[in-house]
């Protein structure tokens, strides 16, 4: 059995999986990508390289789509140069639309995508629109432009025997003609990144010795509270964190907020409002006055690294527009770490206020002050929080969990062979009710109460 994994970068979403594949079922995995080819764990990395995009001579609504044809074409020329892959069977990642041209080297291999997010213009359940707070006035292009966003997603859609989405907020923002070729099924966390860490970082603040974060060391007496964001920008809430984190630290001194991630922009265009600002962090900065020295910015961390300070810190706070979770927030949980999170739709489908851990207003600064004070007051009283956030996805979210279901998922694609009758379906065919087509029957981290303190557990 060969399975070939298309995406942009290494190991992304796949690579774990494809290590287990390997390791467990004996398969045989490739994987192409802009990454440096190469061997992991017997798992051929296939580079391939871009030769072209779009540029300013491209019109503005069709650059997406003219990249992402850059990059089909990229992959199959890497791959027709390797004419010892013949997968069984092609899992690949829709929005870089890098599977549509394999159709023309692998006639008879089913392709199975990974869908992420469908874009909708004028939704206030999504990403365009829901910063209202910010009175930024929108390019109108950029409404035409989400109307083109999905052109190669709807021909992978189109292309592909079965997809896949890891959440049912991801899979319901799909088009209901489509919704009949959509499973939802989480990717799973490797767990054994974070292995030891919440074990050996989780004594009551009054025992634990002090915490040494990226060279700095904080006395057992401050109360620590994280921030992780690929980027600081609008779209993960970096302004509302930093009120809410001026009014803690203005009721609670002994607070330390540490910050990981970068200054760029990955969503939403911030750079286009900052008002001549090298970055969003520096145009929230200029709103108003922050004491500085309450804060650690560490830039990225390391896995290792960054699993360490979410196994020890005592508040992680999270905030997205309705948008993909970050996985810094599954990450947190994953450690066992008591999550603040903003009561938006996607991150409502993790966290129950109250249960596995606490949410608040996105527009509230002083909601998410408020609450993270009953936490860092205590936080030996809020651990059942995260206990239970850590438990619930060990049992249902990790990769030992979600493998079985996933691997139904591939099955299931190998079962429709690679002919034109399968590659669409009516849009007069009956519907299957809502959400039949989630493949885990285990329930959601929403349904999760409180683990029992276990001994091992601080």
């Amino acid at each position: 059995m060969q399975v070939l994994y298309v995406h942009q970068n290494y190991p992304a979403q796949f690579g774990h999986m494809a290590r287990r594949l390997r390791r467990e079922k004996g398969w045989q995995c490739f994987y192409v990508s802009q990454s440096p080819a190469g061997k992991d764990d017997d798992i051929e990395r296939i580079q391939y390289r871009l030769t072209g995009g779009a540029t300013n001579q491209t019109h503005f609504c069709s650059r997406t789509f003219e990249n992402t044809i850059w990059h089909c074409e990229a992959v199959f020329q890497a791959l027709k140069a390797r004419p010892d892959v013949q997968p069984d069977l092609i899992v690949g990642h829709s929005g870089f639309g890098s599977t549509l041209f394999l159709r023309e080297l692998y006639p008879q291999a089913p392709v199975l995508n990974l869908f992420e997010y469908y874009y909708r213009p004028h939704d206030p359940n999504g990403d365009m629109d829901f910063r209202h707070d910010l009175n930024w006035k929108l390019d109108p292009h950029k409404y035409l432009r989400s109307r083109c966003r999905n052109a190669m997603i709807l021909l992978d859609l189109q292309n592909c025997q079965l997809g896949y989405c890891p959440t049912r907020f991801q899979t319901e923002r799909f088009p209901r003609e489509y919704q009949h070729k959509l499973r939802t099924v989480f990717d799973g966390i490797d767990r054994q990144v974070y292995h030891g860490f919440t074990e050996r970082l989780r004594p009551a603040p009054a025992q634990r010795p002090p915490r040494s974060i990226a060279g700095v060391t904080v006395p057992p007496d401050t109360r620590l509270v994280t921030y992780v964001s690929r980027s600081m920008e609008s779209m993960r809430g970096f302004d509302q964190f930093m009120r809410a984190a001026k009014l803690i630290y203005q009721r609670m001194p002994n607070v330390l907020f540490v910050v990981v991630g970068e200054e760029k922009v990955a969503y939403g265009g911030d750079e286009e409002y900052l008002g001549g600002q090298a970055s969003f962090k520096s145009w929230v900065l200029a709103q108003d006055q922050y004491d500085m020295s309450k804060f650690l910015f560490t830039g990225r961390l390391p896995p290792e690294d960054l699993a360490a300070l979410l196994a020890s810190t005592d508040l992680h706070i999270y905030l997205t527009v309705p948008f993909v979770v970050s996985m810094s927030m599954i990450d947190a949980m994953s450690c066992g770490a008591v999550v603040l999170g903003s009561a938006t739709t996607p991150v409502k489908e993790w966290i129950t206020d109250g249960v596995n851990g606490l949410l608040a207003d996105f527009f509230s600064p002083e909601e998410f002050a408020d609450k993270a004070i009953s936490v860092l007051k205590d936080p030996a009283a809020a651990r059942p929080l995260g206990r239970a956030a850590e438990d619930g996805i060990a049992q249902n979210y990790s990769l030992n969990a979600t493998f079985p279901s996933m691997l139904k998922v591939y099955e299931e694609a190998r079962s429709h062979p690679a002919t034109p009758r399968n590659l669409a379906q009516p849009a007069e065919t009956a519907m299957p009710p809502r959400n039949a087509n989630v493949i885990s029957d285990a329930p959601l981290l929403t349904k999760i109460r409180p683990a029992s303190r276990s001994p091992f557990r601080g």
